[in-house]
């Protein structure tokens, strides 16, 4: 039994390292007694280097991950606002009505992930960032929007090339 314990506290360990990295952080705060947290990143654009995303999630800690006896998986929740923090070229984007993903990070062991999708909007002079979970098994309603204002020379330009 003691071997069995040994095995499920590695397990849980091990998923909580596969859960995504913190290379981003802005900040961190406990959420509540348990330990569990609220995560702050900040996410630069790839594609727009002038263009910053601000994205929470919540990381569940040990003591929620034994309580609850699911060890391989946090909340898909988040939350994403983004903003301008220069001046914005849509040279060489993808301005497929699907958009492109950005970011994605790992909820689970498998297959859950929430993710980030940049979609430009040339008609109302607009980036929209949009977070959502991913999910093999069910598909999920927790997603959330951000929009980033164009100029009308940005989007002149883009609509030249």
């Amino acid at each position: 039994m003691a071997h069995f314990r040994i095995m499920i506290a590695c397990l849980a360990l091990l998923a909580m390292a596969a859960c995504g990295d913190r290379e981003g952080s802005v900040g961190e705060f406990s959420n509540d007694f348990l330990g569990n947290e609220i995560m702050v990143e900040a996410l630069h654009d790839p594609e727009i280097p002038n263009v910053v995303c601000h994205m929470t999630y919540f990381d569940r800690s040990a003591l929620d991950r034994l309580r609850q006896g699911n060890w391989f998986e946090n909340p898909s929740n988040s939350a994403v606002s983004c903003q301008r923090i220069g001046p914005i070229s849509l040279a060489g984007l993808d301005m497929d009505r699907s958009g492109e993903e950005i970011f994605s990070q790992r909820q689970s062991l498998f297959f859950k992930n929430v993710a980030l999708r940049r979609i430009v909007d040339l008609e109302n002079l607009s980036i929209v960032y949009v977070s959502h979970s991913r999910e093999i098994v069910e598909g999920s309603a927790k997603i959330d929007i951000s929009t980033v204002a164009l100029t009308p020379d940005e989007v002149a330009a883009a609509r030249a090339r």
